[in-house]
């Protein structure tokens, strides 16, 4: 069987990224079952309806908006573990990964009161939603390493398939 440089199956430096994926995997999963809660529901209301990219979500309604983000958390699950045996599924599956921590990123400009900017001896304060969020930039960056991991051999098996 050839190889290819996943993290699963690739050498070297890559084999580390295995355990990147598999974290990946179970944040995936336990945030998607958190969707599903209406207390989930209810707390990420205030960023769908605030945000540009996301606000037609609203037309499924509180829960529906919800249950819509957790049945994609589980797809980006699903393709990661998938992953770990096709390149190709690696790239797509991180590259969502990627799109919904940029879109979470994206609600501290969006959501009014998430971050206050000063000049004083706290230049940036957050409250807790702020808070909750400042957690997704290195989440992001684990999706992009995946991505920019498993993309080389993506491509070539696309070209050659």
């Amino acid at each position: 069987m050839q190889g290819f440089n996943i993290a699963e199956n690739g050498g070297g430096s890559y084999r580390p990224l295995a355990i990147l994926r598999w974290v990946m995997v179970i944040i995936f999963v336990s945030f998607g079952m958190q969707k599903f809660t209406l207390q989930s529901a209810q707390g990420i209301a205030q960023f769908i309806s605030n945000s540009p990219i996301i606000s037609w979500l609203s037309v499924f309604g509180l829960r529906g908006e919800a249950y819509f983000l957790g049945v994609t958390e589980f797809v980006i699950a699903a393709l990661l573990v998938a992953g770990s045996f096709s390149p190709v599924l690696s790239a797509l599956g991180s590259f969502m990964g990627v799109v919904t921590f940029a879109v979470t990123w994206s609600f501290f400009f969006t959501t009014p009161g998430v971050v206050t900017w000063s000049l004083s001896t706290d230049p940036m304060a957050w409250n807790l939603a702020g808070e909750f969020l400042f957690k997704d930039i290195v989440l992001l960056c684990v999706c992009v390493v995946l991505f920019l991991a498993s993309l080389p051999q993506s491509i070539v098996r696309l070209r050659t398939g």
